[in-house]
């Protein structure tokens, strides 16, 4: 068979390729996870990757100062993007956007850099002009929880609590989190609550299958954002390194999902894999997808990786 697997997928593809290397035919791993990570330690190094990525959106933010007017500087846009959520824990947007919701809101900036302009003109807007509508509308349409995602969460938790074990002293979480939180305030903590139902889960975690090549497997493409929060770059290196097979094709930017989401050299090199097993040449390059627009209006349909990240889960 044939498989293509983002995110948490590529750790089912790498599983399934160690367990059954002689029935593939073709495999795709795209955003790939840390197979030495699994998963306490691929949570704290998200924490790290998601710092960077939103350091990113904030020296974006400051490069469109002219529009958004939030700050020249990192360090200005960042004052002004935790001044607004200290005001936002204190009285919530609409009564519906608090400091929870905005991390929720703000994570999915990590995922895709076309949420960036919806997400700085809402905070531009809230911040120059009082306007609380625009972060209520830009949280209904993308952070706002359905009853399926919440169902999608307790599937997360299901699998992910009992995929590997978990350290069940909240000691050890608080350690760990304290000292993130220090060089990594933007994730730390918010991370470690979505995960923390882990530290008591009742059902006892598996062991996790150990991940190794055969000479059956066919030659496999990864594809790889350089600055991907969600599976960040490092750990794709490390799955690289367990499979000799495999050519890495790494584009630019921190798009979480490469494939299928805009980029159309990716997806040359994808469908010539998929079509005769052609791998790109060691030297291929991608520009990668270009720089958002300033305030660019963006529906719900309109930009693929969002609809990705509805199928891959926002963590």
């Amino acid at each position: 068979m044939s498989y293509f697997g983002y995110s948490y997928g590529t750790y089912l593809g790498a599983v399934y390729a160690s367990l059954f290397p002689g029935r593939l035919k073709r495999l795709v791993l795209d955003s790939t996870v840390d197979p030495k990570g699994v998963w306490y330690k691929a949570n704290l190094a998200q924490n790290l990757a998601f710092e960077r990525r939103h350091r990113d959106f904030l020296a974006w933010t400051a490069k469109h100062n002219a529009v958004y007017r939030l700050g020249r500087t990192v360090k200005e846009t960042s004052f002004a993007y935790y001044s607004m959520r200290h005001r936002l824990a204190a009285r919530a947007a609409g009564g519906k956007v608090g400091a929870s919701e905005l991390d929720d809101l703000f994570t999915l900036g990590g995922y895709a850099n076309q949420m960036w302009p919806s997400l700085a003109g809402a905070w531009s807007r809230y911040v120059r002009q009082g306007d609380v509508q625009g972060l209520v509308e830009v949280w209904k349409q993308h952070g706002q929880n359905s009853a399926e995602d919440e169902n999608g969460y307790a599937v997360y938790l299901g699998v992910q609590c009992t995929d590997a074990s978990w350290p069940r002293t909240w000691t050890t979480w608080r350690t760990d989190m304290a000292r993130l939180h220090r060089v990594a305030p933007f994730l730390t903590w918010p991370n470690a609550w979505y995960n923390a139902p882990c530290a008591f889960w009742a059902t006892p975690a598996g062991t996790p299958v150990t991940l190794r090549a055969a000479r059956e497997l066919p030659p496999i493409l990864m594809i790889q954002s350089r600055r991907d929060a969600a599976t960040p770059y490092e750990g794709a290196v490390n799955m690289r390194g367990l499979f000799p097979s495999a050519r890495m094709l790494v584009v630019p930017g921190g798009n979480h999902g490469v494939a299928l989401g805009g980029d159309s050299c990716v997806d040359q090199h994808l469908f010539r894999y998929l079509e005769d097993g052609s791998l790109p040449s060691a030297r291929a390059n991608c520009p990668g997808v270009p720089e958002p627009t300033p305030m660019a209006r963006m529906a719900a349909g309109d930009a693929p990786h969002l609809r990705l990240m509805e199928a891959l889960g926002r963590r």
